[in-house]
Formats: C-alpha cells, structure tokens, sequence
C-alpha cells in the first residue's frame, strides 16, 4: 500500500511527531510511506526522521531557503478550511488551505491519514477520490473545546475511520457523535525497544517527565514526595521537562521546593533527549496527572524495566498498567496515596524487582511492529471495503450534490451522509 501522513510540523518536536516517526517507520518495511508536513521551519527535522519514509513539506518558513513562503500575500489572510477551535489554528492561513488542498486533490495513496483534527477536516473535505481516509485522535474528544468538537461532528462524517489512542476515548467517540459508517478504532501509540540495558532496580531515585505544565500536578508529586523523604531521606526524585515560555510553572515548583526543603531532594533537571538513559538511572517512575490522553511516558518508563506508580487520571493509565502487577494506580489528586504508592516499592527491593520485570515483560505489547500490524490491518480492510462497496464514494456523492439537497428530510451534511449510507444499506 501506498500511506501518505499528513503532520502539522515534522520539523518540531512533540508527542504526535515522535509516535509519527515509529509508526512510519515500522510500516516502511512493507509499504511506500510519506509524511507529508504542513509546515517546515528549520532545515533537518529535530527528532531522528524514519529511514524509508519520504519526508516532505507544503510551506516553507526557512528565512535562509530560496523556496521560502514568509510573505506570501495569503499567508496574512485567515484560514477558512482549518478549524477555529483547533488550537493551531491561528499558525495556518489561506496558503495553507490552498496548499494542503492542493496536495490532498492530487494525491494518488491508498490511505490518507491526518494527525490532528484540523488536518482530519482538511482530509475529510478536499482528498480527491480513491484514497481511504482516516483521522488520527491523538488527544481526546472531551478535552477539545465545544467549538472543535461540533466541527468534528460536523467534518468527519467524510472519514472511512478514525483511531483514538485509548478505548475509553473511542467508547467517547462511538456514544457522543453520530458518525454513521465510520469505523471507530483504539490503537494505542507505541515505543521502540530501548537501546540501553533495562534498569536494575537499584538505584534510589524516582524519575518523573513531561512538560511542566499544570495538568502535570508536579506540585502534587513534589508534596507527595516530603512524605516519602521523611520515611526515607535516602531516596531522590528527578523531574524531566521544559516550562512554558514564561517559565511560571518552573518558579512556582521551585519556590515549593524550598517551601518544603527538599532542595537536597527533589531535582528539576530540564530537559534530555533521549530520555532512556535517564529512566535506567532510576528505580520508580512516577506519573501524577490530572488527566492523559494515553501516557506515552508510562511505556516509555516500562519499556525500560522501571515500574510507574501513575495516578488512574483519564484517559490512558489503566489501560497501560496493571495495578499491583506491572505499576501501581492511584486516586487523582491524593497525595497521601501517591506518596503511598511510591513507599510500598521503596521499602520493598523484591517487589521493585518484580514489578520492574513485569513492566518490561508487558510494555513489549506497544511495540511499534505490533501496533503497525494493527494500523496495517484496519487501512487493508478499509482499503478493501472501499473498492468493493464503494460506501464513502455514496456518501460524498449526496453530500458533494449540495447542502440544498432532501433526501429523506436530511438538510445538513451530516444527515445528508446518515441518510446516504441508510439507503446505501438498504439498496
């Protein structure tokens, strides 16, 4: 098959991108892969880009570049294809709705696969015909804002599937939209092998990472921990990760450090890239979120032999560990119970052992050859479905025919494609 990702930025760096790269690149072993960025700001990606995977972009923001874009008269003018409620939406423009168009009518893949909801609407409304069309949920639908979440209703009726990162989040999907005919499918993201020996479980120190931000609670994790400090002063903890760009969150979590005295404790060491030699260096790791759209740090903590004691926050650390096997779960927001968690590992080497083994044993689940043979087998099956029953074709006829058109009292797009696909079924 021929699978072409459409990205905001490959060129930058964050969750989407990283699971991006591993599967791309595990599902160019058997397939002609690209990624197609929307945008383009430096000359070399950050992250290491998939080997076989072509890499391409549609506006180019390198001042130093021939080719560049800055000034493009259409760059200044607002987009009206993008969504408002996507929070990029300010970063894309008229030259964008024109390029991404552009690409999307031209394109000749098998499958078309968008990484956010304004490029899923994008797909949904400008991909030529031929392609399957999926939308990738890399977030979750109740944290999106009402504005977002009614285009999503409103917009992905056009898609043949969308894939969300958790159960939870599809069973989201399936109950709070009328997605008539659109195949709704959890295929979590996944985590290469690391290339480091696993952790020992000797080490005592508790190793934490992720942007600092307030949905984080890093300030639950740093009251939690003067609990354990004062069970056992022998122990350390490492926070990884960049602050905003005012850098409030840092001082703030600074300032409590000292609050508590804990600056022989508690480490805030920006950021590390990669970041596997640091989780080995560790024994626990700790998660401490009010909520996660998956918990891609808790694989990558597992993946590495090093058990997670994670707050059970939604959408995603359930369904990553087994609590008392793999990790432990606790309640959102209770420090006595994360401080708790963390203390049943520390006073018990045999168990930190065990439970790190078991971590390791289970995260191989989320390994980018698994979860590319899942992704592969919906965009086969699709693929098939699509050149066989020619459902979607059905449905964007109707719709394509005008939102004027009745068919059976429909009057808007998304009753218009119910309505399609009920005399689809019924032919």
């Amino acid at each position: 098959m021929h699978i072409s990702f459409l990205l905001h930025n490959a060129y930058g760096v964050g969750g989407t991108i990283r699971t991006t790269f591993n599967l791309t690149r595990a599902l160019a072993e058997r397939h002609d892969v690209e990624i197609v960025s929307v945008f383009r700001h430096r000359d070399e990606p950050t992250l290491s880009p998939p080997e076989g995977v072509l890499l391409r972009h549609l506006v180019d923001l390198r001042k130093n570049s021939p080719d560049h874009d800055l000034g493009h008269p259409d760059m200044a003018r607002p987009a009206t294809v993008f969504p408002r409620g996507d929070g990029r939406h300010k970063q894309y423009s008229r030259l964008t709705d024109t390029r991404i168009a552009e690409h999307l009518r031209s394109l000749s893949a098998d499958v078309v696969v968008g990484t956010r909801p304004g490029l899923n609407c994008h797909i949904a409304r400008q991909t030529g015909r031929g392609p399957v069309r999926v939308g990738q949920e890399h977030l979750t639908l109740n944290t999106h804002s009402h504005r977002l979440r009614r285009e999503i209703a409103h917009r992905y009726v056009l898609l043949d599937a969308v894939t969300t990162v958790t159960e939870a989040d599809a069973r989201a999907y399936r109950t709070r939209l009328r997605l008539p005919g659109v195949r709704i499918d959890a295929v979590p993201g996944s985590v290469p092998e690391p290339t480091v020996a696993p952790a020992d479980s000797a080490g005592k120190w508790v190793v934490a990472a992720g942007r600092l931000t307030s949905v984080k609670r890093y300030d639950l994790l740093i009251t939690a921990f003067a609990k354990v400090v004062a069970a056992r002063p022998d122990w350390r903890l490492r926070i990884y990760g960049a602050g905003d760009a005012t850098g409030n969150e840092r001082d703030a979590l600074r300032a409590l450090i000292d609050e508590r005295g804990l600056y022989n404790h508690v480490q805030l060491m920006g950021t590390a890239n990669p970041l596997e030699p640091e989780w080995v260096k560790g024994s626990i790791a700790v998660v401490t979120s009010s909520v996660e759209s998956f918990g891609m740090t808790i694989v990558e903590a597992m993946r590495c032999g090093v058990p997670v004691v994670s707050t059970d926050c939604p959408h995603g650390p359930a369904e990553i560990i087994e609590d008392g096997v793999d990790g432990r779960l606790v309640p959102v927001g209770d420090v006595d119970a994360i401080a708790g968690g963390l203390l049943t590992l520390i006073e018990d080497d045999e168990l930190r052992r065990r439970t790190g083994l078991a971590a390791l044993k289970s995260s191989a689940r989320f390994d980018p050859a698994r979860i590319a043979e899942r992704h592969e087998a919906l965009y086969a099956d699709l693929v098939a479905r699509g050149r066989n029953g020619g459902r979607r074709e059905t449905v964007l006829g109707t719709v394509r025919r005008g939102r004027g058109l009745l068919l059976g009292g429909a009057h808007t797009v998304r009753e218009l494609a119910a309505a399609a696909v009920r005399k689809g079924r019924t032919a």
